[in-house]
C-alpha cells in the first residue's frame, strides 16, 4: 500500500490537480485536515471509503489509521491543505511511515499565496520593485522559529513577504516591519481564499489592523506584504517579450 500526501489548494474543489482527484477518488482510506480542507475536496472518494476529518486527531490518531489500512493492503490518501511541503506538517508523518516501511507519494497542491495572488488578480514578482518571495510565519503558539528567520531580517531584503499564521500578530507585524518598508507599504490580507466565504482586504502597514479588525478575521488568512502589491502600473515591461532583446526562442530583433 502508499500513503498519498495530496495537496488540495486552497479550499477550491476546482483547483484539485486532476492526479489528486484519481487518486482520492480511488482510496479505500482518506484522512484529510478538515479545519482547512472544505469536505466538497474529497467528496470524490468512492463510495464506501473511509473517510475521516483529522482535525480533532493526534499525530498518534492519524497514524494508527495508516497503519490499520496497511494492514489490509489499503491505500490512504493523506489530504492536506495547499501544498503539503508549505506548513504541512508532513515530516514528522513520513517519520514514521519510514519506520514502519510504509510507501509514500507527494502530491502538490496549489499553494495559499499562489490562490491569494490570483484573487487579488496581480504578480507578485513585478519587473524592478520585487523579484523575490519570502514564505515565512509568526510563531505565535505554534513550533518556534528558528533562530535568525525573523520578520526583521527578511524585511532588509525589501522582498514580497507572505506571512501564514500572522493576523492575530498583525501590531507585531507592524513593528517589526514599518521601519524597513515604512507605513504605507502596501499589504494584502487574504482570508479562507478559495471558499465561498473568501474576503480580500487591501491596506497599508499602518492601517490593516484596523481594516481586519471591523471584517472580524481571527485566523485562516494569509498577510502579504512588500512594495510589489501596490497597484501603480508605474514600473518597466519584463524584458521577456522585449523586442530589442533577442534570446534562443526569439533570435532575432525587432526593430520598433
Amino acid at each position: 500500500m502508499t500513503v498519498y500526501f495530496i495537496g488540495a489548494g486552497p479550499g477550491d474543489p476546482e483547483l484539485l490537480t486532476l492526479k489528486a482527484a484519481r487518486i482520492i477518488g480511488s482510496c479505500p482510506v482518506c484522512l484529510y485536515a478538515g479545519s482547512l480542507v472544505p469536505p466538497e475536496v474529497v467528496a470524490c472518494a468512492p463510495a464506501g471509503a473511509r473517510v475521516l476529518d483529522t482535525a480533532p486527531m493526534t499525530l498518534d490518531d492519524t497514524h494508527a489509521e495508516i497503519r490499520a489500512a496497511q494492514a489490509k493492503g489499503q491505500d490512504v490518501a493523506r489530504v492536506h491543505s495547499g501544498d503539503p511541503s508549505l506548513y504541512g506538517a508532513i515530516a514528522e508523518q513520513i517519520r514514521r511511515l519510514k519506520a514502519d516501511g510504509i510507501d509514500y507519494q507527494i502530491i502538490p497542491g496549489v499553494p495559499a499565496y499562489a490562490a491569494a495572488a490570483a484573487a487579488l488578480g496581480q504578480e507578485l514578482t513585478i519587473p524592478e520593485v520585487a523579484q523575490s518571495i519570502i514564505l515565512t510565519r509568526m510563531s505565535m503558539k505554534s513550533t518556534s522559529m528558528p533562530a535568525g528567520e525573523t520578520l526583521e531580517n527578511f524585511a532588509r531584503s525589501g522582498a514580497t513577504l507572505a506571512i501564514h499564521l500572522g493576523i492575530r500578530a498583525l501590531r507585531e507585524i507592524e513593528r517589526q516591519l514599518i521601519p524597513a518598508y515604512g507605513a504605507n507599504c502596501p499589504v494584502a490580507v487574504a482570508y479562507r481564499v478559495g471558499w465561498p466565504d473568501q474576503q480580500l482586504i487591501r491596506g497599508t502597514l499602518s492601517d490593516i489592523r484596523d481594516k481586519v479588525r471591523l471584517a472580524k478575521i481571527t485566523r485562516t488568512a494569509l498577510i502579504l506584504v512588500g512594495p510589489g502589491l501596490s497597484q501603480d502600473h508605474g514600473f518597466p515591461d519584463s524584458a521577456l517579450y522585449d523586442a530589442a532583446r533577442p534570446h534562443v526562442l526569439r533570435p532575432h530583433v525587432t526593430s520598433r
